[in-house]
């Protein structure tokens, strides 16, 4: 019993040993949490803070690319409805009105797609050059247009203005030809000179007195004219009364586009020489005293006239 005893005692002591080992076990475990958490701090610092602050650069750079590139298709609308506005040529305008719509189409995609979105913003960056060339191409042909519609009103300008010129000499000719054609007309118009007046009456015999006037006999020379067309005239003797009615009216002609009465015509063959000619004119009423005039007419033109007064 003495032995066990001691025995018992002798192994009390070993207990803090125990103890010991567990209180070591514990703190490499803290240390090494320490240690874990140190290092990911590290690690937040050394890596992943910057590659955060990169990510933000590049989202920030995306954006304004974005922005960059609806300002250049908005640009290109701009451009299209400039080209459309200089234009006539409908079918020109049709065709830029689709490529017109088309980039209105792509700036509403853009508008929608996120900055970010990589693989659509590369995308519709490829679109832009397609448009720019395409734009390019119909400047090329818009300003080709312009140029040869500058020619044709340079060509124009000219034009009208020889054919101004062309007409004013026209002008001038006509004037001349129309003063000429008025000269050889005044020239080739027949005149009357030599007018006698014969009242008569009933036998036949020269009337005294108004009242005894049956008819009259007067006559004149159509004066030589070389320049004067040969062939028939019709003469045409209109006589007015002291109340400058027409006497005996026998029918109308017309002078200087107006019909007018006339007392007596006679038909004769001019040959361009020197012509007696006589005419009669029976009275059929009332005749009062007074001056008479005696006016001839041919060609639409009065050749000659004279007056004279009955008691």
């Amino acid at each position: 019993m003495e032995e066990q005893e001691n025995m018992s005692q002798e192994q009390q002591p070993a207990q803090p040993a125990k103890k010991s080992s567990a209180g070591l076990i514990i703190t490499g475990i803290v240390v090494a949490l320490i240690a874990l958490v140190v290092a990911v701090l590290g690690y937040h610092f050394l890596y992943a803070k910057p590659l955060i602050q990169e990510n933000e650069e590049l989202k920030e750079l995306a954006e304004l690319e974005k922005e960059e590139m609806v300002s250049q298709y908005r640009d290109f609308d701009a451009q299209y409805e400039m080209l459309q506005n200089q234009l006539s040529n409908d079918s020109l305008i049709a065709q830029i009105e689709d490529e017109r719509r088309r980039t209105q189409e792509l700036l509403e995609e853009l508008e929608r797609t996120k900055a970010t979105d990589a693989a659509e913003i590369k995308r519709l960056k490829a679109e832009i050059n397609s448009l720019r060339a395409v734009l390019r191409s119909y400047i090329m042909q818009v300003d080709s247009l312009n140029r040869l519609n500058q020619s044709l009103n340079e060509e124009n300008t000219q034009i009208k203005e020889q054919i101004s010129v062309a007409n004013t000499q026209i002008s001038n000719l006509s004037t001349e030809r129309n003063q000429l054609k008025d000269k050889v007309n005044i020239a080739a118009q027949l005149d009357a000179t030599g007018f006698w007046v014969t009242p008569k009456d009933k036998k036949g015999k020269e009337a005294k007195k108004v009242k005894d006037v049956k008819r009259f006999a007067f006559g004149f020379t159509i004066v030589k004219n070389v320049t004067a067309q040969n062939g028939q005239r019709t003469l045409y003797a209109r006589i007015l009364k002291p109340d400058n009615s027409v006497m005996g009216n026998k029918g109308t002609f017309t002078y200087e586009n107006t019909s007018v009465e006339y007392t007596e015509k006679k038909y004769i063959e001019y040959t361009g020489e020197e012509e007696k000619v006589t005419m009669y004119s029976d009275v059929t009423e009332f005749l009062e005293a007074g001056t008479y005039k005696l006016f001839v007419f041919c060609d639409n033109q009065m050749i000659g006239q004279t007056s004279f007064t009955l008691k």
